[in-house]
């Protein structure tokens, strides 16, 4: 079993920035791809980021290519989401989640084994 838990999201004006944290804990940690999802209201839940746990590779959905940035901190079990540049339609709780095996990452919400609770996300204009 892993536990996720986000944390890091707030309000913050057009433009600026967000550090958004997953603390990842339990016995299987390391195991598995971690990825970032979001979902505004009234909208299906949406990939964002992705990352092999163990090696250098990520995946970003078009919308946030060079404005959000993947990374993780091994010795802390953490993953973190950099979020430059925001837009209000960022708006969206986004959620940390776990699956998959380690070497790979995923974009699809049904590869996906545990999630976080989610941590809100708004951006005003």
């Amino acid at each position: 079993q892993v536990q996720l838990v986000e944390s890091g999201g707030g309000l913050v004006q057009a433009g600026g920035s967000l550090r958004l944290s997953c603390a990842a804990s339990g016995r299987t940690f390391g195991r598995y791809a971690m990825g970032w999802f979001r979902q505004a209201p009234g909208k299906e839940r949406e990939f964002v980021a992705a990352a092999n746990w163990n090696g250098g590779s990520a995946g970003y959905a078009d919308s946030v290519k060079g404005r959000f940035t993947i990374s993780k901190d091994n010795a802390k079990n953490t993953v973190f989401l950099q979020m430059n540049s925001l837009k209000p339609e960022d708006t969206a709780v986004y959620y940390c989640a776990a699956g998959g095996i380690a070497s790979l990452y995923y974009q699809h919400v049904s590869q996906y084994d545990y999630w976080g609770q989610g941590t809100q996300v708004t951006v005003s204009s």
